[in-house]
């Protein structure tokens, strides 16, 4: 059993690039929220919820982070 959760930001990780983010299954606002893939602290989980709520800036990652946040 995972403590943890994947979800998708509309900003790609400053090492890699990945949109794929982590943050702990609780999701205190200052929970840490780290690339998926390369592990980097991205931001606070307050923060990234302040991202998410802007929005994608185009249709087409509006329609991805749908796909991959639907479970959140």
């Amino acid at each position: 059993m995972s403590l943890s959760e994947d979800f998708r930001l509309p900003v790609a990780c400053p090492s890699c690039g990945s949109h794929l983010m982590r943050v702990s299954q609780v999701k205190n606002p200052d929970d840490q929220v780290h690339c998926a893939s390369c592990h980097r602290f991205i931001c606070l989980w307050h923060e990234a919820q302040t991202v998410l709520k802007k929005g994608p800036c185009s249709e087409s990652e509006a329609l991805i982070e749908k796909a991959v946040n639907r479970g959140s």
